[in-house]
């Protein structure tokens, strides 16, 4: 640790023992956000990056023309982006704001997921998974991942490499509905599932569960995979619409009961489309989230170093007027730069178990649900970030220099 660091960490220690709660402190020199040249033309929405295991950082984005939709592939080479390589189009397609595309790679083999319509039912839609074994350059025909052949919602994925192969979280709806019915389940009970699996290279599944039988109909999942196996976080819900962030983990080839990450109290009849976001690495891990206790709108923070076995007490890292779409990525092994969108401000922040460090503004956005949500991702020695600009409908991106930091 240097000494910048050492003292930093004093200063935070004496604002904390004078009482002073979600001590923020910056640095004299903020990170700097460079904007990147996009490799998505408007009109492009829909951003999802994602690291691969060899350290190469690969961005995927929606562009919909003429009840077209069109899924494309750019990887960061040489500090620029590659030209756009196309994934799959079709005219069906279910485009949503919150429940985007994503892509995921382990070694050369490739996988992108999109939703496509199953039925007339407003909520008829499958997840669609297309394989690559050339690093993206080719691909294959689209199946649906979830082979219940219910004309129900599928959705709000979450994929992660696992050993050789993928592990995959979802949210399923097979059990709202009956095999031809429409989806009515917003307007009631029964509710959505999370269910997750294990896919070889060709996207055959090797292992299937039900995780939660009762879950919040359209929050995100997220994965991570700890040292002891894969882990999911997802805003859960109770019998009495309690819906906060609960964690399964898969341990010693049995996964564990759902636990709440914290009790944050929040009731809401109805989903708040805001899911969290989990990051690992070995014992290590942390959470984002948004919540609303008593119509109070907050991001938090909380770090485990057992696995998820534990948390410690959340850090609020919000400025008091958040709506939530949070992203995270590690900094190092003790602290995580957290994304979420502050009203129409895209902000940013350095955060350790102890409070935050500092906050950032990283890009001036929009409210609507049209902005989507910002992504962040890590390469080397730099932080990449990708969101949607509402106004002119285009993906932009840009990066921080970890040095800045």
């Amino acid at each position: 640790m240097n000494t910048a660091h050492y003292l930093l960490r004093i200063a935070i220690v004496i604002c904390l023992v004078m009482g002073m709660a979600n001590c923020t402190l910056r640095k004299e020199k903020a990170p700097l956000v460079i904007s990147l040249p996009s490799p998505a033309a408007p009109p492009s929405a829909e951003p999802y990056l994602f690291t691969a295991t060899d350290g190469s950082v690969y961005l995927s984005w929606v562009k919909d023309v003429d009840d077209k939709s069109e899924m494309y592939l750019s990887k960061w080479e040489n500090d620029q982006w590659t030209s756009p390589t196309l994934i799959d189009s079709g005219r069906n397609w279910f485009v949503n704001w919150a429940d985007y595309p994503m892509i995921v790679s382990n070694q050369n083999n490739f996988m992108a997921s999109y939703l496509q319509m199953s039925g007339p039912g407003k909520y008829s839609y499958d997840i669609k998974v297309a394989t690559s074994n050339d690093s993206g350059r080719s691909w294959s025909k689209s199946f649906a991942l979830n082979d219940d052949g219910k004309e129900a919602e599928h959705g709000f994925t979450s994929f992660v490499p696992y050993h050789k192969d993928i592990f995959v979280s979802w949210l399923d709806g097979r059990n709202t509905v009956s095999t031809h019915s429409e989806n009515h389940h917003h307007d009631g009970q029964p509710a959505m599932s999370l269910r997750g699996a294990v896919l070889n290279s060709q996207g055959q599944k090797t292992n299937e569960w039900e995780l939660d039988n009762r879950t919040c109909d359209c929050c995100g999942t997220s994965a991570a995979i700890t040292s002891k196996g894969p882990v999911v976080v997802y805003r859960d819900r109770t019998e009495k619409e309690v819906r906060d962030i609960s964690i399964v983990r898969l341990i010693d080839g049995v996964w564990t009961k759902p636990k709440e990450v914290f009790n944050d109290g929040w009731v809401i009849k109805g989903c708040p489309v805001n899911g969290p976001k989990i990051i690992s690495q070995d014992h290590n891990m942390a959470v984002a989230w948004f919540s609303m206790p008593n119509d109070k709108p907050q991001v938090k923070v909380v770090f485990s170093n057992n696995d998820g076995e534990s948390f410690s007490k959340p850090v609020r890292v919000d400025k008091g007027n958040p709506i939530g779409r949070v992203d995270m990525e590690w900094l190092d092994k003790e602290s995580a730069f957290v994304m979420w969108m502050e009203k129409s401000m895209i902000m940013g922040a350095r955060v350790e178990p102890t409070g935050v460090v500092w906050r950032i503004n990283i890009s001036a956005s929009s409210e609507a649900r049209s902005s989507g949500f910002p992504q962040v991702t890590r390469h080397k020695n730099q932080l990449i970030l990708a969101w949607t600009d509402d106004q002119i409908k285009q993906v932009k991106t840009a990066s921080i220099n970890l040095s800045a930091i």
